[in-house]
C-alpha cells in the first residue's frame, strides 16, 4: 500500500481566464462538501461527504454519506450542522466512505469545493490515516474564482461577501439545508455554474457559440416540429 507524501500538494486549477474552455471540452466535475467534528484536519474527523457529479450538459449522479467519527461531535457542530451523535453512530467509518467516494469521483474528474484547502485537507488527512497518497484529481475552489468574477463584492457591507451562503442568498440561490454536506454541493453546483456565466466576458479566447443549449429547450423545440 502506498505511503502518503507529507510534500505532495493538491492539483489546483488557476487559470480561471481558460475554465470555460474546459468546462465545455466537456471534462466531468465534481462538486463536494464536507462536514466534520472541527476545524483541525489531523485531530477532527469527517462526519459527511456530500457531492454532485455533472458536465456542461447534465448532472450524472450524487453521493451523500454520513460518517461515524472515532470522536464525539461536539454538540454545538450538532445544532450547527443537525448531524447528531445518535444519526452517525450506525454509520461506517471514514475509510469505508472513502473508498465510496474514490469510486464515485474517478481519476479523471474535476473536483470544486468552497474553501477547497480545508475540505481536501480533511479528505487528505483520512487517506493518510489509511497510509495512501493524496487525492490527486485537478481541483477548482470556487472561494478564489468567485472573488476573480465579482471583485466589487469585496466592498460590500455584509460580513463574509464571499462565504457560500452570502453568495447563494445573492444570487437568489435557494438553500435548503445548509451546513449538510449534500445540500451545500448541490448549492455550490448552482453557484459555480453561475459564476462561470457571469466570467464569459473575461474568458480568453472563448467561443460562446459552443455553450450547448438546455435539454429542455431542445426538446421544446423538438415538440414543435
Amino acid at each position: 500500500m502506498p505511503q502518503n507524501n507529507t510534500s505532495e500538494k493538491p492539483a489546483m486549477v488557476r487559470d480561471y481566464e481558460n475554465l470555460a474552455k474546459l468546462f465545455y471540452s466537456g471534462a466531468t466535475f465534481v462538486v463536494f462538501d464536507t462536514e466534520t467534528t472541527g476545524l483541525e484536519p489531523t485531530r477532527d474527523y469527517l462526519t459527511e461527504i456530500g457531492a454532485v457529479k455533472f458536465n456542461c450538459r447534465k448532472e450524472i449522479e450524487s453521493f451523500d454519506q454520513l460518517i461515524k467519527p472515532p470522536v464525539p461531535i461536539p454538540h454545538f457542530l450538532e445544532q450547527l450542522t443537525h448531524i447528531t451523535n445518535e444519526m452517525v453512530a450506525d454509520c461506517p467509518d471514514a475509510s469505508t466512505v472513502l473508498d465510496d467516494f474514490l469510486s464515485f469521483i474517478g481519476m479523471d474528474s474535476i473536483l470544486i469545493a468552497h474553501n477547497a484547502p480545508f475540505d481536501l485537507g480533511f479528505l487528505n488527512a483520512q487517506m493518510a490515516r489509511m497510509g495512501r497518497s493524496i487525492i490527486h484529481n485537478r481541483t477548482i475552489d470556487s472561494l478564489p474564482f468567485a472573488r476573480w468574477v465579482h471583485p466589487e463584492f469585496r466592498s460590500d457591507t455584509e460580513k463574509g461577501p464571499y462565504k457560500l451562503q452570502t453568495l447563494a442568498k445573492r444570487f437568489s440561490i435557494k438553500v435548503l439545508s445548509a451546513h449538510r454536506a449534500d445540500d451545500d454541493a448541490r448549492v455550490l453546483k448552482e453557484l459555480f455554474l453561475r459564476l462561470l456565466s457571469d466570467s464569459i466576458p473575461r474568458q480568453k479566447n472563448f467561443d460562446p457559440s459552443i455553450i450547448p443549449r438546455p435539454e429542455d429547450e431542445l426538446q421544446l423545440e423538438l415538440d414543435l416540429f
